[in-house]
């Protein structure tokens, strides 16, 4: 009963102690973690009925500057075939996207130099010009605050910036040395100072990770109050420093998905892609533990497969966007519905 009482201590309040986050991590069970789901739907339905929003995500380029130890798009890795994607390219998947009920586009990179300010804004500037009632979100790394200001003047809505770890010296055992923890966080708190609904998040399982790592990511989640919350299992990829890495728990990724719902009422969180890549089921899995937005992939089929963040990652059937009527059946066979709307934070 120790961690139910939590659990409903964390519902109540909306915080619990760093302790308190590492008692609950160790010890949940089974019917901890029922418990905690059952919790998360009724909070997820109270918010949003029983919607699932759906966002456009458009993978336009996967050349990175970055060499982070984890990412198959490592500056490292010279097996990858890299590419961009033009503005009329980028233009065209929103056009597929548009009469699917698609009303968020997520334009998701790595931190490409060819991509300046001049060049996102212009790609924003089009897509708000010929999608006035669409909403777009940015996912394209660590940027200066006057990047970031630049980017929503010319209209981007959304920004995602998973922090990937809240834990300093865990962030430097998954990152190399000129990127560090402190200015990933000044980045968030640039980009909600700005304006933007603003998303971060955190890999389940990446290696040296700890229950005490988790539960800063928590207390963090809980002190910057995110607008979106991504959050997915650890898959290694095979050519990387972590290729022989175990990957993350599902289970895990689940109950941490229904506390995040259970701490952040009314926050956007994603049923992951990594989930559907290491369940058949992991996207309704994730709904059922408190998710309310799924992201199916808009990018041309020529690139889906060389945008691997991870090994075996889902890019064709009911995760792409052709496919939307299959993944709306899966989801109306659990309870949902999508519906046809920017999906605003509230």
């Amino acid at each position: 009963m120790k961690n139910v009482e939590l659990i409903k201590k964390l519902e109540l309040s909306g915080a619990l102690s760093h302790k308190e986050f590492v008692s609950l991590l160790s010890s949940y069970t089974k019917s901890d973690m029922e418990y905690a789901q059952s919790r998360a739907v009724a909070i997820s339905k109270k918010h949003f009925d029983n919607k699932i929003y759906l966002r456009g995500l458009i993978e336009f380029t996967n050349i990175c500057t970055n060499d982070c130890f984890y990412c198959g798009l490592r500056r490292s890795n010279c097996l990858i075939d890299r590419y961009r994607l033009t503005k009329d390219q980028i233009l065209e998947c929103c056009r597929l996207g548009y009469p699917l009920g698609f009303r968020t586009f997520v334009l998701q990179g790595g931190e490409d130099p060819f991509f300046d300010d001049d060049k996102i804004c212009d790609i924003i500037g089009s897509i708000k010009k010929e999608f006035p009632d669409c909403a777009v979100t940015l996912s394209i790394g660590e940027k200066s605050k006057q990047s970031y200001k630049a980017f929503f003047s010319a209209g981007a809505d959304r920004y995602l910036l998973r922090h990937e770890t809240a834990n300093a010296p865990h962030y430097s055992k998954l990152h190399p040395k000129n990127l560090k923890l402190k200015n990933r966080l000044e980045c968030l708190y640039d980009l909600k100072d700005i304006g933007f609904q603003t998303g971060c998040g955190f890999m389940v399982g990446s290696p040296y990770q700890t229950a005490g790592c988790l539960a800063d990511d928590l207390v963090f989640l809980q002190e910057f109050r995110p607008h979106m919350v991504g959050i997915g299992p650890f898959i290694p990829h095979k050519d990387t420093p972590f290729a022989n890495e175990p990957g993350g728990s599902l289970e895990l990724t689940l109950f941490l998905l229904a506390l995040v719902r259970i701490m952040l009422k009314n926050v956007l969180l994603p049923s992951t892609t990594a989930l559907g890549t290491i369940s058949p089921t992991g996207r309704e899995m994730g709904i059922l533990s408190g998710a309310n937005v799924v992201m199916p992939n808009l990018s041309p089929k020529s690139v889906r497969d060389k945008y691997m963040l991870y090994d075996n990652k889902i890019s064709t059937g009911c995760e792409a966007a052709e496919c939307v009527s299959e993944l709306k059946s899966r989801i109306e066979s659990i309870g949902y519905i999508t519906i046809v709307d920017r999906g605003d934070f509230k």
